[in-house]
């Protein structure tokens, strides 16, 4: 992965994993529950329900974003929470969905990079809240800087134009991220804008699954909140193919796609980016 990729997931797993002093966000995985989620964090059911909103906890969906209060004993430097490992998981996988390093990961553990994963074992993730907003990198960010607002700083963009779904609301993203947020409809069709390869295609810290695509140029194309995926790393798209499925923000509760373009690592007018 080039530096130009690994500059723009930066900013998305910064932005998404620094979202508060006193909570954070988690992704849900297949066969977790509110109850398992809050053992996890070492907190309360109620705690999450209160938060989320949750009137039927049994409904939470594979991929949905929710709340986390400050879990006990987070606080500071070397917090960490438990997880538990799945079928299929890698050190790299479960570094990435957690928006961690994976040498974090490993020494968080004590294993070496042998180490061989086993279903059901349980490892430690430090918590992203120990990182400090003085590192190296994007300052930290709330997590409403992602959230579109109806009015304000950001606004209303532009439906008249062609966009990755058939856009029923688009608004600019406030705060440090600068993008749009597209409303469309659960499991449509995520498409392409423009032709390019896909250089990363899998689940990032608050942004559900994420596609990236590099046109050529230096334009780099974000493609954030899928339920599924259609494509992987390596991947050659055209203008129109089928990225993945939209999937519902645990957060708003609506199907939205967050979709940001950068150039040279500097963020552009998702509406002013070339479509091909």
């Amino acid at each position: 992965m080039n530096i130009q990729v690994r500059c723009v997931l930066l900013l998305m797993v910064t932005a998404s994993a620094l979202v508060s002093a006193d909570d954070t966000i988690h992704i849900i995985r297949r066969g977790e529950t509110v109850y398992s989620i809050a053992r996890t964090y070492g907190i309360s059911p109620n705690e999450v329900i209160r938060m989320n909103g949750l009137t039927d906890p049994s409904k939470i969906q594979v991929g949905q974003r929710i709340k986390i209060p400050h879990a006990r004993g987070s606080g500071g430097t070397g917090a960490s929470a438990e997880y538990r490992v799945s079928r299929g998981d890698t050190f790299s996988s479960i570094a990435r969905l957690y928006g961690v390093t994976l040498g974090a990961l490993l020494q968080a553990n004590g294993f070496s990079e042998n180490h061989v994963l086993k279903a059901g074992e349980r490892i430690k993730i430090p918590l992203p809240l120990a990182l400090s907003s003085s590192a190296a990198g994007p300052p930290a960010v709330n997590y409403g800087d992602v959230v579109p607002q109806a009015s304000g700083a950001g606004g209303k963009g532009d439906l008249s134009i062609r966009w990755p779904v058939a856009a029923k609301e688009v608004s600019y993203m406030t705060g440090k991220l600068n993008g749009v947020v597209l409303v469309g409809e659960q499991s449509e069709a995520v498409k392409s804008l423009t032709e390019g390869t896909v250089v990363s295609a899998g689940p990032y810290r608050g942004f559900g699954k994420v596609i990236i695509v590099q046109m050529p140029g230096g334009y780099f194309y974000v493609y954030g909140g899928c339920e599924s995926l259609s494509v992987k790393e390596g991947d050659r798209v055209a203008p129109g193919s089928e990225l993945g499925r939209l999937g519902i923000d645990g957060v708003s509760s609506k199907p939205q796609l967050f979709f940001l373009v950068y150039l040279s690592n500097s963020p552009i007018d998702p509406a002013k980016a070339p479509r091909t």
